[in-house]
């Protein structure tokens, strides 16, 4: 139950202050996400905010 960042990243940034357990970093040459440490936001929201807020989610950000 995580979620990954692909070379789709278009390194907006967007994602990184959305995540309520800090997964999203800084990355090169995108950004990535800890599997360890991402719950996909459950417990804190409806759905994962680094998808609601990201403009290329669709390719972007992906079940890992």
């Amino acid at each position: 139950m995580a979620l990954k960042i692909t070379e789709e990243c278009i390194n907006c940034g967007a994602c990184l202050p959305e995540c309520p357990t800090n997964s999203i970093s800084e990355g090169d040459p995108v950004y990535v996400i800890d599997a360890t440490t991402c719950v996909e936001c459950e417990g804190h929201f409806d759905s994962p905010q680094c998808k609601s807020v990201c403009p290329v989610a669709d390719t972007a950000i992906v079940k890992a």
